[in-house]
């Protein structure tokens, strides 16, 4: 493959805006893990490897499920996706999504030899795990009943971008967990959720004409703008109610910045139909919420 067909093509249908919202949860969850004293780098280094080939999978395959039942068509309004655009064919995704399953289990198990090398149970057990999140990937556009069509795409992302991304890789480092370890995983998932809400209530129209009943749709409009307030206000509560183990101090909450441009990005989604404009809102969500992950794992790395 050319250099110049991949950045044409394939980086497009890769979304590479998307990766920082998986990586978010890593490095939360490695904070969390260096908070702990059993933070390991070459485990985080895989963890963060294995998340990324996930987010692609979804991606490619989000791209490759909704040129097949027209929920992307030329009413979409936003980034052009390249199946529907015909860049690539249905063989070529297909192949495209193959490929990377293949990158992303050699990375998962490698990721679990190291972190589990004698022991079979829990690596069982995350190879279950992982075979679960490559499915929902995968089926949350693709197959004959995706999930993502009948409003279960909200509950698959909070799972699996947060209580599985921050619980799960936490254990990897210390095989163990804590019960208040839930509430920052709760953050991540409900930011997660909130960027996936932004991106299903910009594309209500096509997304009823194409049969997608996401749960933005079933909301109606103004119910989705208030649920994605509820999603940002969840997420600061449960950061907030973790760090009340510790005695007050300012930097505790300096997270909280990111949540200017969240709350930005929520206006304008009640405020505005216009495309351009919740592209830019879809774009920022999902950088504050990276940088929230970000600052609140530097927040719990440095607590005593």
């Amino acid at each position: 493959m050319s250099r110049s067909r991949f950045v044409a093509v394939w980086l497009p249908a890769i979304r590479p805006r998307t990766l920082p919202l998986a990586c978010g949860a890593i490095l939360l969850a490695a904070g969390l893990a260096f908070q702990h004293g059993v933070f390991d780098g070459l485990i985080l280094t895989l963890c963060l490897t294995t998340a990324i080939l996930l987010q692609v999978i979804s991606n490619l395959a989000n791209d490759y499920g909704d040129a097949v039942t027209g929920a992307d068509n030329e009413a979409r309004i936003g980034p052009q996706r390249v199946m529907q655009a015909g860049l690539v064919t249905a063989k070529q995704m297909q192949q495209a999504i193959g490929f990377t399953s293949v990158l992303t289990i050699i990375s998962g198990l490698l990721l679990l030899y190291v972190a589990f090398a004698s022991n079979w149970w829990s690596l069982l057990g995350f190879v279950l795990l992982g075979a679960v999140a490559m499915l929902a990937a995968v089926t949350y556009t693709m197959g004959k009943t995706p999930y993502g069509y009948r409003g279960y795409g909200d509950i698959s992302v909070f799972i699996f971008f947060g209580l599985v991304a921050v619980l799960g890789s936490f254990y990897l480092y210390g095989q163990f967990l804590q019960w208040l370890l839930l509430l920052p995983a709760i953050g991540c998932g409900c930011l997660a959720t909130a960027v996936l809400n932004i991106n299903n209530t910009r594309d209500m129209v096509t997304d009823k004409q194409a049969g997608k009943m996401t749960l933005a749709l079933k909301l109606g409009r103004n119910n989705a703008c208030k649920y994605q307030y509820a999603l940002l206000f969840a997420a600061v509560g449960s950061s907030t109610l973790y760090l009340q183990q510790w005695p007050f101090q300012w930097w505790h909450y300096s997270f909280l910045v990111a949540l200017i441009p969240l709350l930005q990005a929520a206006h304008s989604l009640t405020i505005t139909k216009d495309g351009e404009r919740l592209n830019a809102a879809l774009k920022q969500t999902a950088l504050a919420s990276f940088v929230y992950s970000c600052l609140f794992a530097l927040v719990v790395a440095n607590l005593a």
